[in-house]
């Protein structure tokens, strides 16, 4: 898959909400169907305010000159080794100058420190799970459900009839005081693109990524993995400070 395609497919989701990103998601929504991607495209994620910063922070941390180059775009929404390029001070910097964190956090941007250098890196669920403010287009305190919406979580397909398809997933839970990731349970999604890859290609017992209700591409075992690594990390980093 085209890489601006494969970002476009997890940005979709929050930016069909009006989370994040610039109101172009009709646009979006017509190069992912068409499976086109342009400049125009390019401009489109160029304009998420959270996002994109992130991309170029992990590009240039591993020297590589395009920030959706695919390999880029997996290491922010799935993970791979990239991330664990990233400096602990390069990744300060970067919240501090390119995302203004600390101003918008107050004191409270101490414990991203600490997170920083317990092991975080820049992937989708540090920002999810260890930094308490929404900081995209609305910004407001995180709810356990707008967590678990907004981390890009994996499922196993079982079944699928024409729009809606069951997955089941690992949900994040609040117990004990602390985050964790439930039992695996059924869930219910409805399709919210109507691409090739999305009408002929899903198939029961396929793995699948997910974000705010949209599922996003199909992950092979070694994507899942990484996923739920970086999940759990940033999962237990979140919980010394719970």
């Amino acid at each position: 898959m085209d890489a601006l395609l494969r970002c476009s497919r997890y940005a979709f989701g929050p930016n069909r909400l009006h989370y994040c990103g610039p109101a172009k998601n009709t646009e979006m929504r017509d190069y992912i169907n068409d499976e086109t991607a342009d400049l125009g495209l390019r401009e489109i994620l160029e304009d998420f305010e959270t996002m994109y910063p992130y991309l170029l922070h992990i590009a240039r941390a591993n020297k590589i000159d395009d920030p959706l180059n695919d390999r880029v775009v997996e290491a922010y929404w799935v993970g791979n080794e990239l991330l664990d390029r990233v400096s602990k001070n390069d990744l300060y910097w970067h919240l501090v100058d390119n995302l203004s964190l600390k101003k918008k956090l107050g004191k409270s941007f101490a414990l991203v420190e600490d997170k920083i250098a317990g092991g975080a890196v820049p992937h989708h669920s540090f920002h999810v799970l260890d930094i308490w403010k929404r900081t995209g287009f609305i910004e407001r305190a995180h709810t356990l459900e707008s967590m678990d919406e907004c981390r890009v979580s994996w499922g196993r397909v079982t079944a699928v009839a024409g729009p809606s398809v069951t997955v089941l997933y690992e949900p994040l839970l609040y117990k004990d005081g602390k985050l964790t990731l439930g039992t695996e349970e059924p869930r219910a999604l409805t399709r919210r693109l109507e691409a090739e890859y999305d009408i002929e290609q899903l198939a029961v017992g396929d793995l699948v990524s997910i974000h705010w209700g949209v599922i996003c591409e199909v992950l092979s075992r070694r994507q899942t993995a990484s996923l739920k690594k970086y999940t759990l990390r940033h999962i237990a980093l979140a919980n010394q400070t719970i």
